[in-house]
């Protein structure tokens, strides 16, 4: 997968299209991401000590790779990912400009 955690990324399918954001995590064997603040669902957590009472809360749920693109770091359009070698090293480059994420 060419997507790391902490990329910028731009939502391009579903109900965020459009919407920018960090990703906070990658599930590499589902092929998914989770972006902050983005894909929100609502989700019941039971109570867990005695007396205290259960609630809902907002949590960002993963959204499949194929959904967003890389933001590029000149631009800020969005952008394939290539790689380049740089020396003796492998490093990810935006494909619209050039320029090493």
């Amino acid at each position: 997968m060419k997507l790391k955690k902490g990329d910028n990324v731009i939502v391009i399918t579903g109900k965020d299209k459009g919407k920018k954001g960090k990703i906070a995590s990658v599930l590499v064997e589902k092929n998914r991401v989770v972006v902050e603040g983005l894909n929100m669902m609502k989700k019941h957590q039971r109570p867990r000590k005695s007396g205290e009472k259960g609630q809902v809360i907002s949590v960002s749920f993963p959204m499949h790779a194929s959904n967003v693109m890389i933001l590029d770091p000149k631009s800020g359009k969005p952008s394939k990912v290539g790689k380049k070698k740089v020396g003796d090293k492998m490093v990810r480059v935006a494909k619209k400009s050039g320029q090493e994420i």
